[in-house]
């Protein structure tokens, strides 16, 4: 299940760092990132839109919206 193994993730999906100093999941997809990597999502020009698809998709009732996609 995903959001196990959002909690034993020991390093970055994306760029391989320790989640020591912190974690969240990606806008984009189910990948547990760090705070470094999840600051470079922000700057994307697709993140806004990454997020309404977010929150359209849990006030539908989808608590495991996948993402838009990376």
């Amino acid at each position: 299940m995903a959001g196990d193994r959002f909690f034993t993730t020991k390093v970055c999906d994306r760029c391989g760092r320790t989640l020591d100093g912190g974690r969240t999941m990606s806008m984009f997809n189910e990948q547990t990132i760090c705070m470094d990597c999840a600051a470079k999502e922000r700057e994307r020009p697709d993140y806004k839109a990454a997020c309404d698809a977010e929150i359209a998709a849990v006030r539908a009732g989808n608590r495991n919206f996948k993402g838009i996609g990376l």
